[in-house]
């Protein structure tokens, strides 16, 4: 049967962290799989627990705006066997764009055929279907069909616990007697890197997710979040239509979660910044959390001048 054993950690990074150098200096694992785009700060955490390698995997068709499945496939069957393999849960950061169970399915297929380790990480719990069983579905598939596996889980946006610094990691193994010297390596290796994470933001969440009325409550909450944020999604995409700016922009609906990749060139990036002061990562990632009724027409035209007048 699988055992799961749960650490705290320093937010969703500390798991990151403690779960990379468990799996490096435990393990001896020494080759890490990005998505191809990924969010920067995991090559950083990773290579800092000593890894040797780190490499992509192809995940995003950016012409034609989905998960190139095809690339992706091709990668992992070719991945060496015993790397470790980063999935993001849901609300994929920066595409805003998830798998779908099948895909899914066939993912879980090609990793368990070359003897490849998940490490799932789980930073948008709610805030990509707005359901948190839905968002944590991925995960216990994997589980289910027999994967020892990793998950770091963040409520620093799905309980607005930014500078609690509230985390998780989960470890799933298939050996219950190797359970207590995992928890004991765990504990080695956090009291390296932090000794003991704060209780303050830990209990606020311990609390809400003990007392079914406060729960309730959250998860109501969650769902507010998320509707204002596919209200503004929607927002944009309709003012860009309205001013019927060239290209399609239905991916700014169809994508999922707090960020979204635009689809403007780096040049056309750059001139955003410059001329109109609307920020975005270099990738063209948007924080779409950001966006609110008052800026919504000038984020609108800032695109649309952009797309007319700066070089693709």
């Amino acid at each position: 049967f699988l055992q799961t054993l749960g650490v705290q950690t320093l937010g969703g990074t500390g798991a990151l962290s403690i779960g990379a150098q468990f799996l490096k200096k435990c393990l001896g694992r020494s080759h890490f799989y990005l998505s191809d785009p990924h969010w920067k700060a995991y090559e950083i955490i990773i290579m800092q627990a000593g890894f040797e390698k780190s490499s992509c995997y192809r995940y995003w068709n950016a012409e034609k705006q989905y998960i190139d499945m095809d690339g992706l496939s091709e990668d992992l069957s070719k991945a060496e066997p015993n790397s470790v393999v980063l999935l993001q849960a849901c609300a994929h950061n920066p595409t805003g764009c998830d798998p779908t169970p099948e895909q899914w399915a066939k993912i879980a297929s090609l990793m368990k055929k070359n003897r490849l380790f998940p490490f799932f990480d789980i930073a948008y719990q709610g805030l990509a279907s707005g359901d948190m069983d839905k968002d944590a579905e991925t995960v216990r598939y994997f589980v289910d069909q027999g994967f020892e596996l990793m998950c770091a889980q963040s409520f620093s946006k799905n309980f607005g616990l930014y500078g609690e610094r509230v985390g998780s990691l989960t470890i799933v193994s298939n050996c219950a007697h190797t359970m207590p010297h995992i928890a004991s390596k765990m504990i080695n290796i956090a009291e390296g890197n932090y000794l003991v994470p704060p209780l303050h933001g830990s209990r606020i969440v311990a609390s809400v997710l003990k007392k079914p009325a406060l729960f309730q409550e959250w998860q109501s909450c969650v769902k507010t979040m998320l509707n204002r944020i596919i209200a503004m999604r929607s927002g944009l995409k309709k003012r860009l239509e309205a001013l019927k700016t060239p290209g399609s922009w239905d991916h700014i609906t169809s994508q999922r979660g707090m960020f979204c990749l635009i689809g403007l060139a780096p040049a056309q990036i750059e001139y955003l910044r410059k001329k109109h002061h609307v920020y975005t990562l270099e990738n063209g990632r948007m924080n779409v959390a950001a966006l609110t009724p008052s800026n919504l027409d000038h984020v609108a035209w800032s695109i649309h001048d952009t797309v007319l007048n700066a070089k693709g």
